[in-house]
């Protein structure tokens, strides 16, 4: 059976600067950074279209970006694989007093329940924070998730710290309220484009941070949610190139109202099966 250590010399072969692959030794940390996004883009996509003979393929790939910066830090004398499989397993045990036993920190029996195990991981979470010197629930957010997901998670930080409507009905209110500053912009448009069209994106941006908010307090996370509905038109949309090609007209001869007729007629298809 493979182990790690076989996956991990093959990555040393394929950086070796005698004999090792091109396009491998020309990459650095920065060129990976897109590949990795990619690969663990493409685990998701597997697992949520539940194609499990695939997964192990993809976790693969996604599993090979780790080995690959691991060889990166090695050659520059920084950090290893070891290091990073050092640095989880001890994040891992300290993360989970609970499991481990570690009573100076918290007692396993003080865990009954998900609620005392969410409140235990912020207070560790916070503690970790303050050791790196993180004064702000916010520092250490990365820039780099995709917007939505930073915006849950700019909104989760700061509702633990008591920043965050208790109740639903001022979370909806809100989206109204951006919604009409959205049209307020739109209308005044016509007046100068090129001066309105910042404002009109400024917001757009707030409406959509306001909808990022109603769904954390409905607990569903927007990105799998936006995810789900790119699925839903992209296979429905196809339902309706098929019935525009069995029209025999090309589908920019379609009225809109022929083309709505059809989107509902695939729905209706979807709804009876």
């Amino acid at each position: 059976m493979a182990d790690i250590q076989s996956l991990l010399t093959i990555m040393q072969q394929l950086r070796d600067p005698k004999s090792g692959c091109p396009w491998d030794l020309a990459q650095d940390f920065t060129t990976i950074v897109p590949f990795t996004l990619e690969e663990a883009y493409e685990v998701v996509d597997t697992i949520e279209r539940k194609a499990w003979q695939e997964l192990p393929d993809e976790l693969g790939d996604l599993l090979f970006q780790v080995v690959f910066y691991c060889q990166l830090g090695q050659e520059q004398g920084m950090f290893n694989f070891a290091t990073v499989i050092e640095r989880i397993s001890d994040k891992l045990v300290r993360r989970h007093p609970h499991v481990f036993g570690q009573p100076e920190t918290q007692a396993p029996a003080a865990i009954t329940n998900t609620d005392d195990l969410s409140q235990a991981w912020d207070k560790l979470k916070a503690s970790e924070r303050q050791q790196k010197q993180l004064h702000s629930a916010l520092d250490d957010i990365p820039h780099a998730l995709p917007a939505l997901s930073r915006a849950r998670k700019i909104q989760h930080r700061v509702a633990k710290v008591g920043f965050d409507w208790a109740e639903l009905e001022p979370v909806v209110a809100k989206i109204h309220e951006e919604i009409d500053e959205v049209l307020v912009e739109v209308n005044q448009r016509h007046q100068d484009p090129d001066f309105y069209q910042p404002r009109i994106v400024d917001e757009m941006g707030d409406l959509l941070f306001a909808v990022v908010n109603l769904a954390r307090h409905l607990k569903v996370d927007p990105e799998q949610a936006l995810r789900q509905a790119n699925h839903k038109f992209e296979r429905r949309f196809r339902g309706v190139e098929q019935c525009v090609a069995l029209s025999g007209k090309p589908i920019e001869q379609h009225s809109l109202e022929q083309l709505d007729h059809y989107w509902n007629r695939v729905k209706q298809h979807e709804n009876i099966n």
